[in-house]
This record gives C-alpha cells, sequence and structure tokens, in this order.
C-alpha cells in the first residue's frame, strides 16, 4: 500500500507559528501533526506501506524536505518529495503524486487527525472517511443506498441529505484508476470554482460502477488554527496517554506539579511551577516561576514569571513577566 499526504498550502490561518515551520511538522504532543497522521493510517491497516509521498509547495526547502522523509522512513517506509507549484485544487495536488497512485491508496490531507478503531477492508474498491455532525451544511457529505453503499456525494448541502461529513482521508483499491480518473479533469478542464476537485472525479467513478464505502470515525480533529490545534492537543494527549511514554527521562522537574496528562520532552527544566494539565512542553524548553495550562510551548523556548493559559507559544521565544507588587484593599477584584 501507498500513501499520499497533500500538504500544499502555506498554513496562512495559523500564522506566525508557520512562518518558519510548515503547518504539517507544528507538533501535537511532541510529535509533527503529519507523522501522527500516518501513524492513525497504519494503525488502520495490516498492509505493509511501501512509500508516502508528501505533496509539499517548491518553497518548504530541504531541511522540511528532510524532516518528512525521516518521517516515513522511521516507520518502515520510503519518503517521496512531489510538488504542487500551484493551488489548483485537491484533484490536482494528488495527482503531483502520479507515480505513487498504483496499486492500494490511503489519501489523507494534513491538517486532519482522528481516532478510529477500525481495520481498512482493502478489498473493497474504495472507502470514505466520515464523521457525523449536527450541521452538515458547510461539509461536503456522503448519501448511503440501503446496502450501507454511497450513492452521491453532496457538496455543502442547503436542505438535509446526510449528516455523514467527509473529513478528507480516502482509500482506494485501484490507484491507477483513479489516476486516470483525476486525469481526465484536467484534459477536460472540469473545474469547480477554479478547482480540480477530488468529489469530481469520486462521482464520476460511482457513475462507472465503482462501489464506495464509508467508515466512521469516532473523533475528527482539526489543526486548521490556533485555537483548534490547542485543542487537538489536548485530546491526543488524553487519547495517548495510557500508550505512549509522554515524559521523557531526561527532563528535569524540580519543586514543581505536573498535572498529567502533559507532554515534557528531552532536556526540559521545569522549576518552581505549575505545569498542565494539557500542556506540550517540546525538547529543550525551560519554565520558571511559571503557571501553564492547556497550551503548546514549542522548542527551545523559555517562559519565566508568567500565567498562560490556552496559548501557543513558536520556537526559541522568550517570554518572561515582570513580577507585580500589588496593594489591593478589601472587597476589590483584580482582573
Amino acid at each position: 500500500m501507498n500513501i499520499i499526504i497533500p500538504m500544499a498550502g502555506m498554513g496562512k490561518r495559523m500564522r506566525p507559528h508557520t512562518l518558519t515551520t510548515a503547518k504539517p511538522l507544528l507538533p501535537i504532543a511532541g510529535k509533527p501533526i503529519v507523522q501522527r497522521l500516518v501513524e492513525d493510517i497504519l494503525a488502520t491497516s495490516n498492509e505493509k506501506v511501501e512509500e508516502i509521498a508528501f505533496i509539499i509547495g517548491p518553497g518548504f526547502g530541504k531541511e522540511v524536505e528532510d524532516h518528512l522523509c525521516q518521517v516515513a522512513e522511521a516507520l518502515g517506509a520510503k519518503g517521496k518529495i512531489c510538488y504542487q507549484h500551484q493551488p489548483l485544487g485537491t484533484a490536482h495536488a494528488i495527482l503531483c503524486a502520479g507515480d505513487t497512485l498504483t496499486g492500494n491508496v490511503f489519501i489523507a490531507f494534513a491538517d486532519t487527525l482522528f481516532k478510529a478503531a477500525f481495520s481498512i477492508d482493502t478489498n473493497k474498491d474504495a472507502i470514505v472517511w466520515t464523521q457525523r455532525i449536527p450541521d452538515p451544511s458547510s461539509f461536503g457529505v456522503v448519501k448511503l443506498n440501503e446496502q450501507n453503499e454511497i450513492e452521491a456525494f453532496v457538496e455543502k448541502p442547503k436542505d438535509f441529505v446526510s449528516d455523514l461529513a467527509i473529513i478528507g482521508v480516502y482509500y482506494f483499491k485501484d490507484g491507477d484508476n483513479l489516476k486516470k480518473e483525476l486525469q481526465r479533469l484536467i484534459d477536460e478542464n472540469i473545474l469547480l470554482k477554479g478547482e480540480y476537485q477530488i468529489t469530481d472525479a469520486m462521482v464520476h467513478m460511482l457513475e462507472n460502477g465503482v462501489k464506495f464505502y464509508t467508515d466512521q470515525v469516532e473523533e475528527w480533529l482539526d489543526c486548521g488554527n490556533k485555537d483548534a490545534t490547542i485543542y487537538t492537543n489536548q485530546r491526543i494527549l488524553e487519547i495517548k496517554k495510557d500508550t505512549e511514554q509522554l515524559v521523557h527521562s531526561t527532563a528535569v522537574v524540580d519543586n514543581s506539579v505536573i498535572l498529567q496528562p502533559c507532554f515534557i520532552g528531552a532536556n526540559v527544566t521545569v522549576r518552581n511551577s505549575v505545569v498542565g494539565p494539557h500542556v506540550s512542553l517540546e525538547a529543550g524548553v525551560t519554565v520558571e516561576d511559571a503557571n501553564i495550562k492547556n497550551s503548546i510551548i514549542q522548542s527551545n523556548s523559555i517562559v519565566k514569571n508568567a500565567h498562560i493559559a490556552d496559548s501557543m507559544l513558536g520556537k526559541n521565544v522568550t517570554y518572561i513577566d515582570k513580577p507585580k507588587e500589588l496593594s489591593i484593599g478589601d472587597f476589590s477584584t483584580q482582573l
């Protein structure tokens, strides 16, 4: 099986955190988003993954490319870098990894994590992962027939069709056929709002006898903006607290309280502080005389004399608040 990860977007909604780090490499509970995504995919399948193709923009740089290939190799697969030079839609992005579109193919867009308890049935023609949501009007949805096969794809329905929202994770038994269908969109210039969309290819495949099914995820976690990423970090810490070692052996915790679950990375120092719950301190972070909860502090940053909540600090940040001398009378409120 091959895996394709389209991730060419510049992550503008995550700025300033994506000015020097590609969004899929931002850390969630100690691992890059894209690494957690690939690990989630591997957990659903018993098949060996031969190749992982990462579709990126041409300006991401060699350091990002090397990091992505290392992620693939650590998981026992060959890493491959493909470029999308223009943002021309999901179908165009996937087709940029044309050589990887062969045999069994799993496709997942890199700003989505999910919690799921299922195994991929590789004998099925195609699977589209979904989650039930209360208001599906802002999403593409699938409509099922009596055999629980997908009979229609509907984009942002104004009237209720289904509450099964497409989350951007797909399996195809015949990658070569998908490649042909994606190329057809380009050749015939089939566009939706100026872009080539994978949904148009799937509609044509459905009309030509390909059977689509859906599996539902228990939880769909977005990393599209700062608040969503902090919430995803919180949920991943809860989900992984019993299965991953979240406190590195080299971390120093002195006269401090760690309210679990938290990720405490390599060579982190925490002194005279309260940290947690739901905090990720990446490698080399120093925290002194501080109170931090529900936040992500990236590598080699320093936080002192501060009270931080629901926050995200980048790499090599120094945040030192000044101790305050107060004189507050009776019946006062300080906000």
